[in-house]
């Protein structure tokens, strides 16, 4: 079947930059719906990441001699990027980490540890992944503090009458998801942070699945964080960033204790680096940055707009098409969502349906998600999960569409 987009992507020369989709998978050609997890990556980031170790590989910031140069060109001109990529104010207010749940720890040990105080409050969401809740489930035990939860709805969206009863004098910080990983929730991220800061409380968004997906824009947003990771839009694992206002930055101490973050050292003490130094302890991932840069200029290339229309136009017609199934449970149905659908299909153990999925040649995710918190409410022990990016089709969702009905009547004995 012929599907016509009405955004201006060509996905079809999309999908050419993309080498590892064209391939098979037990005989059938691999359709990649497992992008929440993880993205699939272009063959310019790849190019970049070879380019910089045949070319370039030395250590950066205190080399004098030339590769050492063209090293740390390459890893602060990826900064620039990033805070272009954002809408940071400046590149000094990205710090790069290893991903989302590093930069969310980095907060919780150096923000959290000097202002978190006993009897203090911290208000999350029950949609959070686990990345956004054990570092603070740590904190609050080691200060005293205390863990307040945003309900959710049926919906799948978050419960405002509580968010509004839970913030009190005592509120210290809201951290929460830009957008839900389960339900694909796009939460009304300006909302919530105006209603923190009328009450001088600062927030941090776990933007894990945002940045890959939205337009972003930190200070139109007036978030005091970001998270987000490069391996869930089209970069290398291992590295991510953690983007902060940098007052605050300016006003945290370090993370990590090592090289490159110190200023001065003595018998008994130390100074600090300036930022975002201050914070990146030991030699840093640089070819994981050179890589995160040429993927945002790959996306940039595409137009995050263009991606966020196309994506929005797959998930729709996903949702119809899945819908229509009989014994078809979605979870989460926000009216501002992105392409993470989450379901059961009648009694199909999400863990069959994932695996009788790979042998038909499609990738999709089948668990928790990492949001126990989610299941235990819904009552439920996994779901099995689809996630589209920039390269998926409509002829992929058709194909998909078709497995699931072999696949409950495969399991309907």
């Amino acid at each position: 079947m012929v599907h016509s987009a009405t955004t201006h992507l060509d996905v079809e020369a999309i999908r050419t930059d993309f080498p590892i989709l064209h391939q098979k998978v037990n005989d059938h050609p691999l359709v990649y719906l497992d992008n929440a997890a993880t993205t699939q990556k272009p063959q310019a980031v790849i190019d970049a990441i070879s380019a910089y170790y045949q070319n370039d590989n030395a250590n950066v910031h205190r080399a004098i001699h030339k590769l050492g140069e063209r090293a740390t060109i390459g890893y602060e001109s990826a900064r620039k990027k990033v805070a272009q990529f954002i809408g940071a104010a400046s590149e000094r207010e990205i710090i790069f980490t290893r991903g989302t749940t590093e930069a969310i720890n980095l907060v919780a040990a150096s923000w959290g540890r000097k202002f978190i105080s006993a009897g203090d409050e911290i208000i999350l969401s029950e949609m959070e992944h686990h990345s956004n809740i054990i570092p603070w489930q740590l904190l609050a035990q080691e200060k005293g503090a205390t863990l307040k939860y945003i309900p959710f709805t049926e919906e799948g969206t978050l419960d405002f009458t509580q968010f509004e009863l839970l913030l009190g004098k005592r509120t210290k910080l809201v951290a929460i998801t830009h957008m839900s990983n389960v339900f694909g929730t796009i939460n009304p991220i300006k909302r919530i942070i105006s209603m923190a800061h009328d009450r001088s409380i600062p927030v941090l968004l776990d933007g894990a699945q945002s940045a890959p997906h939205l337009p972003i824009d930190v200070q139109h947003l007036d978030c005091d964080f970001y998270a987000f990771s490069g391996h869930k839009m089209a970069a290398p694992t291992g590295i991510g960033v953690l983007y902060a206002k940098r007052a605050r930055l300016e006003n945290m101490n370090p993370y990590q204790g090592g090289g490159e973050m110190i200023n001065s050292v003595w018998h008994d003490r130390a100074t600090w680096n300036e930022i975002p130094h201050k914070f990146e302890a030991g030699t840093p991932n640089i070819a994981g940055a050179i890589g995160l840069g040429a993927a945002i200029d790959y996306l940039q290339s595409v137009g995050m707009e263009n991606i966020a229309l196309y994506e929005q136009e797959l998930t729709t017609y996903a949702l119809d098409k899945m819908m229509a199934l009989p014994g078809m449970k979605v979870y989460g149905h926000a009216p501002e969502r992105g392409g993470a659908i989450s379901f059961n299909l009648g009694n199909v153990h999400p863990h069959d349906m994932a695996q009788f999925l790979d042998q038909q040649g499609i990738a999709v995710r089948a668990g928790h998600h990492c949001a126990q918190l989610i299941m235990q409410k819904l009552d439920i022990a996994a779901t099995t999960r689809a996630s589209f990016y920039l390269y998926n089709t409509f002829d992929e969702i058709d194909y998909f569409v078709e497995q699931l009905k072999k696949a409950q009547s495969f399991f309907d004995f």
